[in-house]
């Protein structure tokens, strides 16, 4: 008897969809949907209800603002992962590597020599407006020369099959508990799977985390001291920090924890002062040092800039990386590959209009129910306009704004984003999804887990998948060789 599950789901036209083709089930998903067909609907839903209720008692949350109660919210999850075959992840991988590689180069070059902007690849007038561009930076040698330790870069898939970055995120990005828990709960869920299906570990992140880490210590202490700084409790990412700090056995901090003596960073302890030496900080910049940038900063330490510029302490990421993920430089990221590496890129960027350019700027205006409208420096879904779904008066309000300011907004044609099967309401319907992997850079070279966070749109016919506009997410699966 065919399976309900299956036969019902609605293929949707013009969207790649990661487990159908026309023929059938993709190679990938072969397995899975074999395990699944024998699997009456009960039991289905039984697995999701398993799936929901764990998240509630581990904890597993993430914290909405927008919504005015400033409430906590369990992720939601979707129990169908997302699977990889090996080698498109070969590819996925090598393409990021190369990505981070130009980047990192890019953050050295423009705080150094400047040379990208002297040869005129990267507009000089783009940087310096770049609200995250720190002059505070300039000329400051940071250990190893590496700047991103931590990245997150977004990836989609169009109708055609192609992954395309659609962000780098070299801040301080999010997401990687919810990657791992994803793993921990589909274990619950499907525990023979995973094994049967040859599917790559994610488990090690926290020890290459804490490896990179510890490789940043300056080389003259035997026992370097590692503490993840957080901006505390009511941050949307708090779950995510009490969780790493416990996966690497690392002490989570809060700025007041912190004090600078003499350009050194100690933390107070029950037994006094200890002495600190990496900082991963999940505080942006801004807020890190109340001396040296805003000082209204309850959340940072003072005298923090200076220790790190003495070399005393290593700080993850390096201050000053916004200017690399700003949406506006994202345009140039291309270009910096075959500058600096003398390679064409693996992966492509989406097509941007940059609308500090009049050309680009005239173009977008006459099309603008085909674009998708962002602010160069906020995250989350937020400053976004959705052209196909907007209002007159929204698409007004934005050319207002963007007349008045074009350097902060770029523009890019609706992509369609490939969809996956969730189990909703107790069938298979199709969502919109990305990825998001996540690459460790230290001394030695870059890390990527085969995985990521995939981020699921679960509001029909929506492409936000960002948690805080109502997306979920589901475990990734990278096949082994």
């Amino acid at each position: 008897m065919p399976n309900s599950l299956l036969t019902s789901y609605q293929n949707q036209p013009q969207v790649w969809d990661e487990m159908f083709r026309a023929e059938g089930v993709r190679a990938e998903y072969q397995h899975f949907v074999t395990a699944i067909e024998n699997l009456a609907g009960a039991e289905m839903t039984r697995k999701d209800e398993l799936a929901k209720k764990l998240f509630m008692s581990q904890g597993i949350t993430f914290t909405v603002y927008s919504s005015g109660e400033g409430i906590e919210k369990i992720f939601p999850f979707d129990i169908i992962p997302r699977i990889i075959s090996n080698a498109e992840w070969l590819r996925v991988e090598a393409g990021i590597k190369q990505r981070l590689k130009a980047l990192n180069i890019f953050l050295k070059d423009i705080y150094h020599q400047q040379f990208i902007l002297k040869d005129g690849v990267v507009p000089a007038a783009l940087v310096y407006s770049c609200p995250q561009f720190l002059r505070e930076m300039m000329n400051v040698d940071v250990p190893h020369d590496v700047y991103t330790h931590i990245a997150g870069v977004d990836l989609i898939r169009d109708h055609d099959g192609e992954f395309y970055v659609l962000e780098d995120n070299l801040r301080t990005p999010s997401g990687v508990s919810y990657m791992l828990e994803n793993r921990s709960i589909t274990y619950r869920i499907f525990p023979d799977l995973l094994p049967k299906s040859n599917v790559l570990p994610v488990k090690d992140y926290p020890d290459l985390l804490y490896r990179n880490l510890l490789a940043l210590a300056d080389r003259q202490t035997a026992d370097p001291t590692v503490v993840l700084l957080s901006p505390g409790i009511y941050n949307s990412a708090y779950f995510e920090h009490s969780t790493l700090a416990r996966l690497m056995g690392i002490e989570l901090v809060e700025g007041r924890d912190l004090v600078v003596h003499n350009h050194f960073v100690f933390m107070k302890t029950t037994r006094g002062l200890q002495k600190v030496d990496v900082i991963y900080r999940r505080v942006d910049d801004e807020f890190l040092d109340p001396l040296a940038f805003r000082p209204d900063s309850a959340l940072g330490v003072p005298g923090l800039y200076w220790a790190y510029r003495k070399g005393n302490v290593a700080i993850a990421n390096a201050m000053g990386n916004g200017v690399a993920d700003d949406k506006a430089v994202y345009c140039y990221v291309p270009d910096m590959i075959r500058y600096y590496l003398n390679e064409e890129p693996i992966l492509k960027n989406v097509p941007t209009y940059q609308l500090g350019n009049a050309e680009h700027r005239e173009l977008v205006f006459s099309q603008m129910e085909k674009m998708v409208i962002k602010r160069t420096n906020e995250s989350g879904g937020y400053g976004m306009l959705i052209g196909s779904a907007a209002t007159e008066q929204e698409m007004a309000d934005f050319r207002t704004a963007i007349t008045a300011d074009p350097r902060s907004f770029i523009a890019q044609p609706i992509i369609s984003l490939s969809s996956t099967p969730c189990y909703i309401d107790g069938k298979l319907q199709p969502r919109r999804i990305d990825l998001r992997p996540f690459a460790l850079c230290g001394p030695d070279g870059i890390d990527i887990v085969p995985g990521g966070l995939t981020r699921v749109a679960l509001r029909e016919g929506s492409l936000i998948v960002n948690s805080s506009q109502g997306g979920g997410s589901k475990d990734t699966w990278v096949l082994g060789a």
